[in-house]
């Protein structure tokens, strides 16, 4: 709301509005923790290895899924709680949250999305209010949480 106030009737967000929306950015990372946009990774075995007293033959494909790291306390204390503070100043450890992946092959478009997910944010934010139809939706589990109805909103323009 700050950025939205700073600003002139009709002004759009600019670079540097974008780059001051720390904490909507950690609330985007905190909903991708919970839930993953993407439910796993396939990767091959390069050579044999050991891991965790499992041998892994080279070639064998390994299944890897957001949800082992995302959810892990170890990693994430209170992993059911949302909170968006997890990933203020350093954030979580490497490698514990990849929702773009990491390193080298990190996604290349990942600041787009950012962008993307930043401009969206402020503008439901600052033009809409917006209520739940069904306020107590029950979310059924299939491959990801999902709200059972497609959790159908009201949107209705901010008065002025």
């Amino acid at each position: 709301m700050e950025i939205s106030q700073s600003k002139r009737p009709g002004q759009l967000l600019n670079w540097d509005d974008i780059q001051k929306m720390k904490y909507s950015w950690c609330v985007a990372n905190e909903t991708m923790r919970l839930s993953p946009p993407a439910q796993g990774f396939f990767k091959e075995a390069i050579s044999d290895l050991t891991f965790a007293g499992f041998s892994i033959p080279k070639g064998w494909k390994e299944y890897w899924t957001p949800y082992s790291t995302n959810k892990n306390p170890m990693y994430f204390p209170d992993p059911e709680k949302f909170d968006p503070s997890r990933f203020e100043g350093k954030g979580p450890a490497p490698y514990t949250f990849v929702p773009f992946g990491g390193g080298p092959r990190m996604c290349p478009g990942r600041e787009y999305a950012r962008v993307e997910v930043l401009v969206f944010i402020h503008n439901v934010v600052t033009k809409f209010k917006w209520e739940k139809l069904i306020p107590n939706e029950k979310i059924v589990y299939i491959m990801s949480p999902i709200p059972a109805n497609g959790l159908p909103i009201r949107l209705q323009p901010h008065k002025k």
